[in-house]
């Protein structure tokens, strides 16, 4: 009579754990390099979206200076400005001038209008 042992053994264990440590220690670099980039693209946006709200307040009211509280709310240019990282927004945008969002993950972001 012939004794059948299943199973692992112990090296192989490890070597399964190892390979799987090393595909985790890879792929989890590029998902923040993904997360990074995806909030980077959202506060272009976000400016964006500022810079061309300024740009209609600018030409509907003949000024060069806008605040922020004129340009976001239910109401207003911009539904809402949302940080997605930390930043923080311009309060106040000059008519020719970039703006800008400071602090939050990717560091500071800005765009010409």
């Amino acid at each position: 009579m012939k004794n059948s042992k299943k199973g692992f053994t112990l090296v192989e264990i490890m070597i399964v754990v190892v390979i799987i440590g090393l595909l985790a220690a890879m792929a989890i670099p590029a998902f923040k390099k993904v997360r990074d980039t995806s909030q980077k693209k959202a506060i272009t946006n976000n400016l964006r979206q500022l810079a061309s709200g300024a740009d209609q307040y600018f030409l509907e009211n003949g000024v060069t200076t806008v605040t922020s509280a004129n340009l976001v709310g239910t109401d207003k240019f911009i539904k809402s400005v949302d940080a997605v990282a930390g930043e923080t927004y311009p309060t106040s945008i000059d008519l020719g001038t970039a703006i800008s969002a400071t602090g939050g993950t990717p560091g500071t972001v800005s765009v010409a209008f």
